[in-house]
């Protein structure tokens, strides 16, 4: 019998410090032996937000501790591992540099190979540390910096169906958390907050709504969310304003998805139409349920990763490593950290005032 792969991850692109060790089984599935995270939330609470320098400087305090513990948890040799993958962007620099030079030093020190990874292509694989997926499927990626439809060719092969042309809608989430005097991460605790309200009593705007195509934008949504919440006297009339919001969130991502499968099936032609939701944001249960009916609706299998797996973690940062190792798609040592590297590096920088939709 063949030795499996053993892939450390290592990811840092913002204020979760990670490492895991995956493998995989006799029919290619991966395993995961080991998946640690430290988050930043009390360094960042009294900030209201993510403060790059206090958060590399948490990287660098804990990253040693963390790939140990991960290593001690998966029951490993150190010696036994095959590669190191770290994160290489996008992301904020200050922060990738640590987990970046880490990993570079660690392989190195083994004399093993090297992997840079894109930490989007990491939550565009992250449904397979669970469950099988083949190529290829259509992606909706969405966290707290990124909102796009992806058509998953291969790995490494994305065309880019749609994106915001603002605010991420994790972005969305967690200012409008704010505004409500949500303590930071917020965003989470408007899904609790909704539940208490009455999602019908604002009209709140959708831009770019009637549009077509499937790019998304919500930084009108959240200037209007500061205005209503200037009148707000109750905590009721707070719950009723976070349920009109992930209603509305809701509305559009259900008319954005249908746009989004019929953007797929112009590019794709398969029989079996997979629709993958990924990041931070596919933890919420709403908007799970929604786009789960949706599929069922128009004939698409949904695929969620669990929820552990959902947000910025390692494992999912060894899964592309795995799959890279056994293309033998390796790194150089001098590769840098780069905060902005999109999956599509054809498609244009669509962000900001001015944007021309069709």
């Amino acid at each position: 019998m063949s030795k499996k792969p053993l892939i450390l991850g290592i990811e840092s692109s913002c204020d979760e410090t990670a490492a895991s060790i995956i493998s995989e089984n006799d029919q290619g599935n991966p395993i995961v032996l080991s998946n640690i995270i430290s988050s930043q939330v009390d360094v960042h609470k009294e900030f209201g937000g993510v403060v790059p320098e206090l958060a590399a400087r948490s990287h660098i305090e804990k990253i040693d501790w963390i790939v140990q513990k991960a290593i001690n948890d998966s029951g490993v040799d150190v010696n036994q591992l095959d590669a190191v993958a770290s994160t290489g962007g996008p992301g904020l620099i200050v922060c990738l540099s640590v987990g970046l030079s880490f990993g570079k030093a660690f392989a190195s020190s083994l004399n093993k190979p090297f992997i840079a990874v894109n930490h989007l292509e990491g939550h565009a694989l992250s449904p397979k540390l669970n469950s099988e997926l083949d190529y290829p499927y259509l992606l909706l990626l969405i966290s707290g910096g990124h909102s796009q439809y992806l058509c998953v060719k291969n790995l490494s092969k994305y065309k880019r169906l749609g994106t915001t042309i603002d605010d991420a809608i994790g972005e969305a989430f967690d200012k409008t958390a704010k505004i409500l005097g949500i303590e930071f991460p917020g965003g989470p605790q408007i899904e609790i907050l909704a539940k208490k309200g009455d999602s019908n009593k604002y009209k709140l705007p959708k831009p770019i709504y009637n549009k077509g195509g499937c790019n998304l934008s919500f930084a009108g949504l959240k200037t209007a969310i500061l205005k209503i919440a200037k009148e707000i006297k109750t905590d009721q009339e707070k719950f009723d304003l976070a349920a009109s919001f992930q209603k509305t969130v809701i509305e559009i991502l259900h008319k954005k998805t249908k746009n989004a499968f019929a953007e797929f099936e112009k590019q794709i032609k398969t029989r079996e139409r997979k629709f993958v939701v990924a990041g931070g944001v596919a933890a919420n249960k709403e908007i799970r349920n929604m786009l789960d009916n949706l599929c069922r609706e128009e004939g698409y299998n949904p695929i969620f990763p669990p929820i552990e797996f959902c947000g910025d973690n390692a494992a999912m940062i060894a899964m592309v490593g795995l799959e890279k190792f056994k293309k033998k798609e390796f790194s150089k040592l001098g590769h840098p950290a780069i905060p902005r590297w999109p999956l599509d590096k054809e498609a244009i920088f669509l962000k900001g005032a001015g944007v021309k939709l069709d």
